[in-house]
């Protein structure tokens, strides 16, 4: 049920990672996709929720 992608990106000195999830919606119940720009570190936090 859950898509999970991540990609990462090195732009100049920081080390960043794009994060794409599928969220279901609870108003209409059709499913969206979240993208989300961070660090590494914070993937697995931002996938939890």
């Amino acid at each position: 049920m859950a898509k999970k992608s991540v990609a990462s990106l090195q732009t100049g000195s920081k080390r960043l990672s794009k994060a794409i999830k599928m969220v279901k919606s609870p108003k209409t119940g059709a499913y969206m996709f979240v993208e989300s720009i961070m660090t590494p570190e914070a993937v697995d936090d931002f996938l939890k929720k």
